[in-house]
Formats: structure tokens, sequence, C-alpha cells
């Protein structure tokens, strides 16, 4: 896909070298304003998103976890699985070969760069003036599939086996989220193959996220709340700390990592196709002051071709269509040119109400 290349973003620091140079520092540019700052927020650490046994779910008694499953995707957008058939040992290696690859010097990283206005490669993405708020964060964005989305240019040569890792981590990934589509059309009391078969031949990007210690955790973040424009979004993360908060009535719930755990949540296209009975959720990063952290992030949606909108089996007299029909591809472009920010991209997408 192609987006805007001429956008004026500033300096932008390599998150990693400022620490090393200057790690009690946070530069202006990464404060937030106070009502964005972690300290100002509301967080409750009692709550906990729900955790879905894949097991279970297709077992003799998957009516009892598909319950759970249709109160997750109702109540939260956001749950974790456990036994969900990627090899432990599989997400281990998915996770050392990112490490290695942020531990490179940063002349090596520099070799895949993210270009302004762009979304694959290395450094920030989503930043488009140079006011902007900066996360406290180096990525490393690739696309996967189909095949003609990726810039071979930007896969990274070392670590030696990061390619080849991410090759089989990513083939188990799309199993996964095909397996939860059908689930969660099953929720929906609609066909079981409507999405994998609706979705044609999905896009699947990653975004590896790395998060230095952070002198001032209280004033920054890891990466600024928004909702993910997939259909699905499959997260990794370690358990070194926790960093990634779910927006849940006004309140920022921590989602606690589990180990060999997947975190899944709804993203706008699945609120659109499902007329908003399954809603997006908004998400954040904090940071932490004295450990690093990292995420593998998967975004799967349809392909760019397809034509969305509400499904007609839930569209009713009392739920009437929410959202207007559109071209995947038109929304992706939307989504990947504009900063993020809570869930302003959907507006893209609802009917207006007429008072």
């Amino acid at each position: 896909m192609v987006v805007p290349s001429k956008v004026k973003t500033g300096h932008l620091d390599d998150i990693q070298e400022l620490r090393r140079v200057q790690p009690s520092v946070v530069p202006e540019r990464y404060v937030r304003e106070n009502d964005e700052q972690p300290a100002q927020s509301m967080v409750c650490t009692s709550l906990e998103v729900p955790v879905i046994n894949m097991q279970n779910l297709e077992g003799d008694c998957g009516y009892q976890e598909l319950a759970r499953l249709t109160a997750a995707c109702q109540d939260w957008g956001f749950f974790q699985v456990v036994n969900h058939g990627i090899e432990e040992g599989l997400l281990d290696a998915m996770e050392v070969v990112a490490r290695e690859f942020f531990m490179l010097p940063l002349e090596e990283k520099e070799k895949y760069p993210l270009a302004p206005g762009t979304i694959q490669g290395y450094g920030h993405a989503f930043v488009f003036s140079e006011e902007q708020k900066l996360d406290w964060c180096n990525m490393l964005a690739l696309g996967v599939e189909p095949t003609f989305i990726r810039n071979p240019k930007l896969w990274p040569t070392k670590p030696e086996n990061f390619s080849e890792t991410l090759e089989l981590y990513s083939a188990k990934v799309r199993s996964l989220c095909q397996r939860l589509l059908i689930h969660i059309a099953q929720t929906l009391g609609i066909s079981s193959e409507t999405f994998n078969q609706m979705f044609g031949e999905a896009v699947q990007a990653v975004r590896i996220n790395y998060y230095p210690p952070c002198a001032r955790p209280d004033l920054v973040l890891g990466l600024s709340s928004h909702s993910d424009g997939s259909a699905i979004t499959v997260l990794q993360q370690d358990t070194a700390c926790v960093g990634l908060q779910v927006l849940k009535d006004d309140t920022w719930v921590p989602v606690k990592p589990l180990p060999h755990a997947l975190v899944i949540n709804i993203g706008d296209t699945l609120e659109v196709l499902t007329n908003g009975k399954y809603k997006s959720v908004e998400h954040r990063a904090v940071t932490n002051q004295d450990r690093e952290r990292l995420s593998i992030v998967t975004f799967y949606a349809p392909s760019y071709d397809v034509l969305l909108g509400p499904l007609p089996e839930l569209v009713t007299q009392n739920e009437p269509t929410k959202y207007k029909t559109y071209n995947h591809g038109e929304y992706s472009r939307h989504y990947v040119t504009s900063r993020l920010q809570g869930k302003k991209t959907l507006e893209f997408a609802k009917i207006p109400t007429i008072n």
C-alpha cells in the first residue's frame, strides 16, 4: 500500500540511543499533555481481561467456552487465549530473534528505515507533524501476507534466522486467526465460515515494539491510545512487566502477561461487520522506570479489495445500519495516514446520526 511520504516529522530520536546517552532525560516532545499522562489516569488493577481456553473451545463441551468467548467479545473486546496450539518453543524463538534485532547496533537497524509517512521498516510510525507528541518506543513493522505487500529490503538479515522464524511464526498465527474467526462467527449465530470466506486473501502484518526503560513513566506513553484497524489483532508480550492497558468504562485496565498466552482484540473492521455488536477498544502501552518491554503484534484483516459494511444478518429494526459500506483498502489508507488518537479513525466508517 502506498501512503504519502512528504511528511514533516521534525527530529525523531532513537529511543534506545536516547536512553543510553541520557538515561535520566525525557525530551519535552515525549511529555504528554496532562489528560494523557499515565499518572493522571484512572487505573484499575483488580479487573482482569477474560481468558479463553482454545482447547476447550474446540472440544466436546465447546458451548461453555463459546459462551465465555461471546461475553469477552461483547463486554471487553479483549481476551487472552491459552492452549492455542502454537508451540511454546516457536513463541520463545520469535521473542529471542525480535530482542536480538533491537540489541543490534543502531547503524545495523538503520539499514531498514521506516520513512516518514510510510508503514514498514524500523523507527517511528504514525508521526505526521513536527508538533506531535511522540511514543517512547522503537518499532519494526513489516508486511507479511499476501507477499505483494512485503518490502524485502526491510526484512532484517540479522539475526540470521530472523526471517525464517518470522515466516514460521506468522503461518501459525494466521491459522490461529482463521480459527478464532470461525468461533467469533459462531458467537454471532452466523455461518462459521462467514469471515474467512469474505476476507479472501487476508492481509497480515507484524509490528514488533521495543519499549526501553523510561526515567519518567508517569509523563510519557509507550504507545498512544488507539483502536486497531484490523479485524483481529494477536499480541505476544513478554512477562517482564505489565505495559498494555485496555480502556473499559473510562478506566484503564492493565493486561497482566500470562506465560505463552496470546492477547486477542477486536479491531475496527469487526466492529463494522458486526454493526457495533462487538466493538474495537482503545488501548495503550505505558513504560517502566527500570525494565524494558517487548511485544510482537500481528494485524489480520480482509483483502484490500473487499467491500465492507454491516452484515445483513446483524441489521434489524432495533439495530439499524450504523456504518457505511466501503472498500477495505480505502479504510486502510485512511488508518495508516492518521495519527493514533483513540477511535477517531473509525469516524470514517460511521453513518452520522440525525437528532
